[in-house]
């Protein structure tokens, strides 16, 4: 299949980016391509021009700030996940990298567009919400911060305006983390995504995959901070979570999904707890 005719320009900075958007209607950045090109093929998304953003070094790069680590935008999936930034500070964030498509869309796929895109089937959208990420974004109107919790909205929906481009993830560090999922054997997409954090301070849990975008489990929260064990809290996983809200397709049920995400929850917990 081939994309609709569009116009092609290339930015120098991210200055140049927001300004090149302002100035043509229906403009989408890309850079990877990962994400978008595949559906302007099957003609579901027909931007008039596409600006590349996918030279900007100002964009690229992992650097530990403050209680976390901070990463650029454009930085590929592969380079989060064999980062010993990344390994040490947030493990889950490099388990979640590391399961990303293949190794050549973890070559060339980058964190910002994979967030920007907001397919519940992805894996580090689920990351940023259970871990308290923040996406810093610039536009039109100057710099804004977003919280991850924020951020997701709807299947491919996010809080990106137009003109808007991500620059850079802030995630807090969380030494005691985990990711697992169950994943589609043909495409490696999460039917089921857990991320797990624990501390003294009690957990933090998010399911993704399975919902039209990342939900934090408070009620499995709440049973860790309890003293329940990962298989007693894994037991709440449903709670607060309507019936109607879990997704179904040709791969997986809502009841499957519904049976099965525990077995997830419970091995993600145990896994962030033997660190």
């Amino acid at each position: 299949m081939y994309p609709a005719k569009f116009d092609y320009v290339r930015a120098n900075s991210v200055q140049e980016a927001v300004a090149l958007a302002s100035q043509r209607d229906d403009a989408k950045f890309i850079a990877g391509g990962h994400s978008l090109l595949p559906l302007m093929k099957l003609r579901l998304a027909t931007p008039a021009t596409l600006i590349d953003i996918g030279r900007l070094a100002e964009l690229r790069g992992i650097r530990r700030e403050g209680n976390g680590v901070t990463i650029g935008s454009l930085t590929t999936h592969d380079e989060i996940a064999t980062s010993a930034d990344v390994q040490s500070t947030v493990p889950a964030l490099a388990e979640a990298a590391a399961h990303v498509g293949d190794q050549q869309v973890r070559n060339r796929g980058t964190i910002g567009g994979n967030i920007a895109h907001g397919d519940p089937a992805s894996d580090l959208p689920t990351v940023l919400v259970a871990l308290d990420g923040e996406v810093r974004i610039q536009g039109p109107n100057g710099q804004r911060t977003a919280k991850a919790q924020d951020f997701f909205l709807d299947i491919l929906t996010t809080d990106l305006q137009p003109g808007e481009i991500i620059t850079a993830i802030h995630v807090p560090a969380a030494p005691r983390s985990a990711y697992v999922k169950f994943e589609n054997p043909a495409s490696g997409y999460a039917m089921i995504g857990v991320c797990a954090a624990v501390s003294d301070g009690g957990a933090k849990v998010a399911l993704g995959g399975a919902l039209a975008k990342p939900a934090r489990l408070v009620d499995v929260e709440k049973e860790v901070a309890g003293g329940s064990s990962a298989a007693n809290a894994a037991k709440s996983t449903a709670n607060r979570i309507g019936e109607d809200d879990w997704m179904g397709d040709i791969h997986a049920s809502r009841e499957y999904r519904m049976a099965v995400a525990p077995t997830f929850v419970e091995r993600a917990l145990s896994k962030a707890m033997s660190r």
